[in-house]
């Protein structure tokens, strides 16, 4: 893994954004770039950092953790849910079948946990015993895993606006989702949350909780976005919560829970992010990827640019 002054040193190199007309018509999210190509899409993973429903900062080598970790998980889940991935041609880049995206987020959770005033923990502790319409047992503290994994989906919201919380009644009542398509939906999100919870235990970590963004791609149920990397999902050091149950964060929560310290939970403006921090959430990045894949994450050499040009 690179060292802290070799993250240090890769800081004025993070990417920011990206500009390849040769790709296709471009749209922007808060972490990467997508370029529409007919029934194809380009997405490329930026260096954005994003929490509170805002991009905060760059971290060094982001993008290539995120889009070689979505890849590494599509394969090993391809047997339980169909994904969108055609081709990952760089470490920045996924190759996508263009897909339906359905207008849900379903979000999947193994434990109780969270440090804002919207997590399902704030709002056990506060005597809130069905949060987001799941009813909970009593007797749960804080970072107790939840007798079996709970669906506690959102609506899909649009740039700049916050995701809301939705019941699975409403989703159906409301004709978002048919009640059919979505017993399938949760059957495959459970089935691929377990999966992820085996294979991090056995990397040394714990999958805590995570997002699935679904789609339709040509009338199949298919994965889509990115996959239980450390933007989209809540990841434990085991070792650290058998001993104390106060858990090493290997996910973006380190930076969140940062944040929190300061007194910031997402209004006004935000504390400037240090450079040291950066170099520091970028090792649990690349960490996560180490661990879980069981290889050592090697920084790309080829350079977007060049990638772009010689794309076709």
């Amino acid at each position: 893994m690179q060292t802290h002054s070799e993250l240090l040193a890769a800081l004025p190199s993070c990417i920011d954004g990206t500009s390849f007309d040769q790709l296709g018509t471009k749209y922007q999210g808060k972490v990467r770039d997508v370029y529409a190509q007919g029934d194809r899409l380009v997405l490329v993973t930026s260096d954005r950092v994003s929490a509170f429903d805002r991009v905060l900062g760059l971290i060094p080598y982001k993008g290539q953790v995120l889009t070689q970790l979505s890849k590494w998980w599509f394969e090993r889940t391809r047997d339980l849910c169909a994904n969108h991935l055609i081709e990952s041609p760089h470490p920045n880049v996924m190759v996508t079948h263009r897909a339906e995206m359905l207008p849900v987020e379903v979000v999947v959770r193994g434990y109780i946990t969270g440090v804002t005033d919207t997590s399902i923990w704030t709002q056990y502790a506060n005597g809130h015993r069905a949060p987001y319409g799941v009813s909970l047992p009593e007797g749960l503290r804080k970072n107790d895993q939840l007798p079996a994994p709970i669906i506690t989906p959102t609506t899909k919201a649009q740039q700049g606006e916050h995701d809301e919380p939705i019941t699975e009644a409403e989703i159906i009542e409301s004709g978002l989702i048919s009640a059919d398509l979505w017993q399938e939906i949760r059957t495959k999100a459970i089935a691929v949350f377990q999966r992820g919870q085996q294979l991090a235990a056995e990397g040394g970590l714990i999958l805590v909780d995570t997002k699935y963004e679904f789609g339709m791609i040509n009338g199949e149920l298919a994965l889509c976005d990115e996959m239980h990397t450390p933007d989209s999902s809540r990841f434990w050091l085991a070792e650290s919560y058998d001993e104390t149950r106060n858990p090493t964060n290997f996910s973006k929560e380190f930076m969140r829970e940062w944040y929190a310290a300061q007194g910031y939970t997402g209004d006004g403006v935000p504390p400037i992010m240090p450079d040291d921090l950066r170099a520091r959430i970028a090792q649990r990045y690349i960490e996560t990827y180490e661990k879980l894949t069981g290889e050592t994450f090697v920084p790309s050499e080829k350079s977007l640019l060049q990638w772009a040009e010689d794309y076709r």
